[in-house]
């Protein structure tokens, strides 16, 4: 294939978008089918403000975690009802929005997304059909640098979810008890800290801003494991859509009467 060379860029000039041979569309398509499947589902199930709470076991769904609407039942409340009780307010409206923004400023999900939905660029080596490349300099992109901050919030709301998982094993009446809908939980809420602990913001927090590693070997050390769990971040990007799917799908389920928790104790 013959080409020429731009002599502004010194690149060789190439009329074809890409030279490769293989399915390079199918992972930003995939990415973008999951995306989109995952915002519909959880888009519906955060204003349906029904079937979010069983409470013979105390399972509350995390998509309603903190539930703090004046229409939340008492039992799933545990800070309180404050929020009006209106069709167009989610009940957990105070925790979802920053959730949110917490993953759409995500390192890795900025990656997939930017491919999947922009096609900046949909995968490496294709061109991207965009003529001019001004970054996350401009507005709105610039606020992805706000990422940082809904990681504190994000870590709070994954200790409440802590806290929800830990209240279930308490049943209403007394004693203990567990079922798959406590494993389920538990499950959920460790692969939540798996990925908000090995987010590009939690390693800047915790060995960020160090000039002599020697001199902190305590942030050096929290930075190494931190380090190493960000090699999976997207892993747990991925697993924490999943379990929170799966999680908040059982918690209906059961509420609902659609099946029966799997009781082992109690």
């Amino acid at each position: 294939m013959s080409s020429t060379t731009d002599a502004s860029t010194g690149r060789a000039t190439i009329a074809a978008r890409t030279l490769r041979t293989d399915r390079w569309w199918l992972p930003p398509l995939a990415t973008f089918v999951a995306f989109v499947a995952w915002v519909a589902y959880a888009t519906v199930r955060a204003f349906m403000q029904d079937y979010y709470f069983v409470p013979e076991y105390g399972y509350l769904t995390p998509f309603y975690s903190p539930c703090v609407s004046t229409g939340c039942v008492e039992e799933a409340s545990h800070f309180g009802r404050f929020l009006p009780d209106v069709w167009w307010l989610p009940y957990a409206a105070v925790s979802l929005p920053f959730l949110l923004l917490f993953r759409l400023t995500c390192y890795y999900y900025r990656k997939a997304y930017y491919r999947a939905f922009w096609l900046s660029p949909p995968a490496c080596a294709v061109a991207e059909p965009h003529q001019r490349y001004s970054g996350e300099t401009r507005f709105p992109l610039i606020l992805q640098n706000a990422h940082r901050y809904f990681f504190y919030i994000a870590g709070i709301i994954t200790l409440i979810n802590a806290y929800d998982a830990v209240l279930a094993f308490a049943k209403p009446g007394g004693g203990f008890g567990l079922g798959l809908g406590n494993i389920i939980l538990v499950v959920n809420v460790v692969l939540l800290f798996g990925y908000t602990l090995s987010c590009h913001s939690c390693r800047s927090a915790v060995g960020g801003r160090l000039n002599h590693f020697s001199k902190h070997p305590v942030r050096y050390k929290l930075w190494t494991q931190v380090s190493k769990l960000n090699t999976r971040h997207n892993q747990f990007a991925w697993a924490t859509l999943v379990s929170l799917a799966v999680t908040d799908f059982y918690v209906m389920a059961v509420s609902a009467g659609w099946i029966s928790d799997l009781r082992i104790v109690g």
